[in-house]
């Protein structure tokens, strides 16, 4: 009797045990077919040129976004819909344990707080129009291709679109690692006293140039685009273009889950975007009351932390989820977190701010500068450089920003006293208080993530006297920016070949730190290694050029790579400033090592810049020139087996743009891949690397004539499927 129930008891539990494994292991699937019907409302026509570029058509703007969305699927389902769920704080859901943080940022920040109180106030019914059909678009490719489904997704809506622009905005200028370094071990940062000194940050990534007819040739104007991004991820350019019936007739790029195009031009006129990086996120370090973890003293009274918990859902092993609840605080500054070291606030720029959409719909739909410049000056976009160009000849350039106005004597660089209105900081400098250049004498703007000061040459160029060094706008120069002053300033009769040429330009510039790295190499002893004096003498020839087939670029950027890996050295190969505090014994230390690398991967100390520099894409592997900051920007990865780099950001969509004389457009673009950016078997997986490692653009098709007669194939969402 017991052996039969002890058999029965084990038997029950393995039928248990195996019941609940397939559940874990089953794969999870959402019932899609509620989402057939998503299309039903939309009309969108899809006409693939023939670099597989889509261009949509649509009656209404929520007709075009629902094609646009629709596209963008087909060419890269997967990381829209990582983007849709770290947006949402349920990306752990997915991938576990390691994407716990984003989740758990999102519910610190109130994302979905700020969304949910104004998503029908403050964003138009025309702008929520384009959002939901966006949305729509997604989710009937979810429904007719549901083996590509991530589960727990879909449905979307527009308030998941609208979240995807908050969440992603402030990483661009560094709120993530701000809010990270607070979970260290011990205080990151010191607490600021007055009368300290305010230290620069850098950054590094995109250039933008425009031409005035002043200064070109033939009386054309001309605007470059040229956004340095990763060249895989969320935030890696995908290119298409929009037009519908009420006016929306954009071509340029976007990011996966953007509805509207980030960067591009229209008829009337164009824009493009670098990174600045005016001081926009603060931590102040709370004083906690001893009698009570959730009192903290402001301006000499205690106030109460509002005390939540931001419940995050993990992965463990297929279906099976646990979900781990974290503490999240709010204190008059912002959101607050709880450290061992500290209790520590975080204000920064645009925060609680739902509407940045609403200004990339607008300028989608500019069509004179008076529009554009409204939509910039009304807007919230926290930060970037803003390079335009328009039919009529005007060039324009703003350091643009929601630029906190911070009292005067405090280092804000460093962590603030979080007991004192003196620190709480409500106001931003005005739109028209920004460094801005417009329709300058010399007839050129140029950004490289530059200081605004030296925008141009002449006298229009912002005096930096007018603006507090509370503001941490940036006082250096690139190499790119350097470069860039140098091409255009020196030609006053700028031909679109020229402007092409020097778009491509791969040189470091006399002024920048190159020069002075081989000064130092050449000043140093001679090492008794004689590949070492070999390569000082080969860098004392070079001609500070990237090109292909150079034989002493592979020398520089590898020492260069070796110093970037050196915590000890303020010195980083991305953005070539501060070398001035590099030893002479680490440069030595860095060429010895560049040398061996070279010797034992390519028996020689000078091979071909190409053969070092490598763009690799499936079954393409294709030498470039170009490097870190020259305007030819180029950010390899260095791969130890074979001592060649292995490019991962940089150019990568360049769009080149001409009104002529008459004030019509043309423009010329570039990708370094393809459409197809994320599916292999596509034949437009990598068509464009060839041109790309070329430096040849492509022509954009943007009259309806010249779209259809350029088609590769045109149809509407979901006919593909049958």
């Amino acid at each position: 009797m017991i052996k039969r129930l002890l058999i029965w008891t084990l038997a029950t539990l393995g039928v248990l045990l195996l019941a609940f494994a397939i559940w874990v292991f089953w794969p999870e699937q959402d019932n899609l077919d509620q989402l057939l019907d998503s299309g039903d409302l939309y009309d969108a026509e899809i006409v693939r040129d023939e670099w597989g570029v889509p261009h949509i058509f649509g009656r209404t703007d929520a007709d075009a976004a629902y094609g646009l969305a629709y596209a963008h699927a087909e060419d890269d389902f997967e990381l829209i819909q990582q983007a849709l769920l770290a947006a949402r704080g349920d990306l752990a859901t997915v991938y576990g344990q390691e994407a716990a943080p984003n989740d758990y940022l999102v519910g610190l920040l109130r994302i979905w707080d700020d969304i949910d109180a104004q998503y029908e106030s403050e964003i138009s019914a025309e702008t929520r129009a384009v959002l939901t059909g966006y949305a729509a678009g997604m989710n009937q490719y979810a429904a007719l291709h549901p083996d590509e489904v991530i589960p727990g997704i879909f449905p979307v809506n527009g308030k998941d679109v609208v979240a995807g622009f908050v969440h992603k905005t402030p990483f661009f200028y560094g709120l993530d690692g701000v809010v990270g370094s607070l979970f260290g071990p011990e205080r990151p940062q010191p607490v600021a006293t007055k009368s300290a000194e305010l230290p620069q940050t850098v950054r590094y990534g995109s250039n933008t140039f425009a031409v005035s007819p002043t200064r070109s040739a033939d009386g054309e104007t001309f605007l470059a685009i040229n956004s340095h991004q990763p060249w895989t991820g969320l935030v890696a350019w995908y290119e298409a273009h929009v037009t519908s019936e009420e006016g929306w007739n954009t071509t340029g790029a976007l990011f996966p889950g953007a509805p509207v195009l980030l960067v591009g031009h229209n008829e009337n006129l164009g824009w493009a975007f670098t990174v600045n990086s005016p001081d926009l996120i603060d931590v102040f370090v709370l004083d906690i009351n001893p009698d009570n973890p959730n009192q903290y003293r402001f301006d000499g009274e205690w106030r109460d932390l509002e005390v939540r918990q931001v419940p995050i859902e993990v992965k463990l092993m297929g279906r099976l989820r646990i979900t781990v609840n974290q503490e999240a605080l709010w204190s008059v500054y912002g959101p607050t977190v709880r450290q061992d070291h500290g209790v520590y606030a975080i204000r920064y720029a645009g925060m609680g701010r739902v509407d940045l959409i609403e200004q990339w719909y607008r300028m989608n739909k500019a069509q004179s500068f008076a529009e554009w410049h409204d939509a910039m000056a009304a807007g919230p976009l926290p930060m970037f450089n803003a390079g335009y160009a328009d039919r009529e000849g005007n060039i324009y350039y703003v350091y643009n920003g929601r630029i906190p106005v911070r009292a005067k004597g405090y280092d804000w660089e460093l962590f603030l006293p979080g007991d004192t209105s003196e620190t709480l900081w409500t106001d931003y400098l005005p739109y028209d208080e920004l460094p801005q250049v417009l329709n300058p004498a010399s007839g050129f703007v140029q950004n490289a993530n530059s200081t605004p000061f030296q925008t141009t040459i002449g006298p229009d160029n912002p005096d930096p006297a007018l603006f507090s060094p509370t503001l941490g706008i940036e006082t250096y120069m690139t190499n790119r920016a350097l470069r860039a002053l140098e091409l255009f300033g020196a030609d006053d009769s700028i031909t679109f070949d020229e402007f092409e040429a020097y778009k491509w330009d791969m040189a470091y510039s006399a002024e920048s730190d190159i020069p002075e790295l081989i000064a130092a190499l050449q000043a140093a002893p001679l090492p008794d290694d004689p590949d070492v004096r070999a390569a000082i003498e080969l860098l004392g020839e070079w001609d500070l050029t990237a090109d292909p087939d150079d034989t002493a670029t592979a020398l520089m950027i590898l020492t260069l790579n070796y110093l970037n890996e050196q915590d000890d050295v303020p010195f980083n190969a991305t953005r070539l400033v501060g070398n001035d505090a590099v030893p002479v014994d680490v440069l030595l230390a860095g060429l010895t090592e560049a040398v061996a690398t070279l010797q034992a991967h390519f028996g020689r100390i000078d091979p071909p810049w190409s053969a070092v520099n490598r763009l690799v894409r499936g079954d393409v592997n294709i030498g470039l020139g170009g490097g870190p900051d020259v305007l030819h920007a180029i950010y390899g990865d260095f791969q130890d087996e074979d001592g060649t780099f292995h490019g991962i950001a940089g150019d990568s969509y360049v769009a080149l743009v001409t009104w002529d004389a008459d004030g019509t457009v043309s423009s010329q673009s570039i990708h370094q891949f393809g459409s197809a950016t994320a599916r292999p078997d596509s034949p437009h997986f990598a068509d464009q690397t060839p041109l790309f490692a070329a430096r040849t653009l492509k022509p954009v098709w943007f009259t309806e004539a010249d779209v259809r007669a350029n088609a590769e194939r045109t149809y509407r969402p979901g006919e593909e499927v049958e």
